[in-house]
């Protein structure tokens, strides 16, 4: 059997943990390689699409929905890239009872009742177009949101909770259904310093650390992942989440499309993995 993983043209030899899996696959007797998923490719090749580090989407999220669509089998699965892709998906989310960050979606003007706020688009990863913003700051703030609305995209405004700068994100790594393993991740967003752009461009911020998720930690990942829709079946998931202001886990994103998942900071997490991709083939081990 043979499968791509999915990676952009930026990084055509995929993610930094791209090659633990591939040789976890091969230990599987699965070929696996990684293909940029705006490739010129016979897509059909392969018995299956796994959706990896396509990191270039954002600037061409309908088309690249529309690859996922066309794919004869893709996973995660098409139907859920196209509702994980925009960040809207909070909103059911939360609708859903899941404890959700508190957001505003396209409000005419910063708030007001938050002393720190982080301004982004509704599509957008890696801390793209992204910005916090606090007291003094109203008039750049104002000016990110405009360029925001201006430019047509959805645009969502959450407070910034302290927990970022001195606990830091959980995200918490499912496998097939299965928690596999979680990943502490350094603040991204730096106070003062306005629009920063995509994470991947400065290795210093959102440093990724092992971590073990909480009993409660899970039972917001399980109530998230329970809620998805078309979300049957998932192959892999990354939860982050951080605690509110009561130090309970709030949701901060649902991981279902191009997610790190962290391999390299779990040891046999690759392994799990590959095991699970061989699970969706039908291949016994």
């Amino acid at each position: 059997m043979s499968i791509a993983l999915a990676t952009c043209s930026l990084l055509p030899d995929g993610s930094d943990d791209v090659q633990d899996l591939i040789r976890a696959l091969a230990a599987e007797g699965v070929a696996a390689e990684p293909v940029a998923w705006d490739a010129d490719v016979d897509w059909s090749r392969y018995d299956l699409v796994v959706i990896r580090s396509t990191w270039d989407y954002t600037a061409r999220r309908d088309e690249f929905v529309a690859w996922a669509e066309s794919l004869p089998r893709v996973l995660n699965p098409a139907a859920v890239v196209r509702w994980n892709t925009d960040k809207r998906y909070l909103r059911e989310l939360a609708a859903a009872g899941v404890p959700v960050v508190p957001t505003l979606w396209d409000p005419d003007d910063v708030p007001s009742e938050w002393p720190e706020y982080v301004i982004k688009p509704a599509i957008s990863i890696g801390a793209g177009d992204t910005a916090r913003w606090g007291p003094g700051e109203e008039g750049a703030a104002r000016a990110h949101l405009r360029s925001l609305r201006e430019a047509g995209r959805t645009v969502m405004v959450q407070p910034y909770l302290s927990a970022v700068d001195t606990v830091g994100e959980t995200a918490l790594v499912f496998c097939g259904g299965e928690y596999s393993h979680a990943g502490r991740k350094a603040q991204i967003l730096d106070a003062g310093a306005g629009v920063q752009g995509w994470v991947r461009d400065d290795p210093g911020r959102g440093q990724v650390t092992a971590s073990t998720a909480t009993e409660a930690e899970l039972e917001v990942a399980g109530r998230a992942l329970a809620a998805v829709p078309h979300g049957d079946d998932l192959l892999y998931a990354r939860v982050d989440m951080i605690p509110g202001p009561d130090g309970a886990p709030v949701l901060i994103e649902l991981e279902l499309t191009e997610p790190a998942l962290y391999l390299h900071h779990a040891p046999g997490s690759a392994e799990r993995f590959a095991v699970s991709i061989c699970a969706a083939l039908g291949v016994r081990r």
